[in-house]
């Protein structure tokens, strides 16, 4: 049985630490699923408050696609959640999470913010999920097996 290094154990608890973050961080949004409406009210909100590229962005990307992107958010984080709690495509997941994220702070106008690099769902976020789109492949307890 190969050795564990000790970068794969911390890739392993990143691994772990923010998949548990993205289930709870979409089963919030269960509610969405039948009323879609609920994000078109907070993407409105934000659109009223954000800068001209916030603005432009919610009004001709995220709100067309609201009722589709409402359910999606649901479903991709509770799924990706999981899919990072057991390895399972990891590499992949935290990409398409990492983006994400991004999408997420362009709409609400905090990329450039400070509360982006001192709040938890922001830059440490996006920091494990691009340490895992990196290094996540071939982790230990991954449901993909070694080589």
């Amino acid at each position: 049985m190969p050795r564990t290094t000790s970068s794969e154990a911390g890739l392993v608890v990143a691994r772990l630490a923010l998949g548990v973050f993205f289930v709870f961080e979409g089963w919030d949004k269960l509610p969405w699923v039948t009323h879609p409406e609920e994000l078109t009210s907070i993407l409105n909100r934000w659109s009223e408050a954000g800068s001209s590229l916030s603005k432009w962005y919610i009004q001709n990307f995220c709100l067309p696609g609201a009722p589709v992107f409402a359910r999606l958010m649901f479903f991709g984080e509770v799924l990706a959640g999981v899919a990072l709690i057991f390895g399972f495509w990891t590499r992949a997941t935290a990409m398409v999470l990492f983006l994400l994220v991004l999408n997420i702070h362009l709409a609400h106008n905090t990329l450039l913010q400070y509360s982006f690099l001192a709040k938890g769902d922001g830059l440490p976020v996006l920091g494990g999920l691009m340490a895992l789109a990196i290094g996540g492949g071939k982790l230990p307890l991954s449901v993909r097996k070694r080589k």
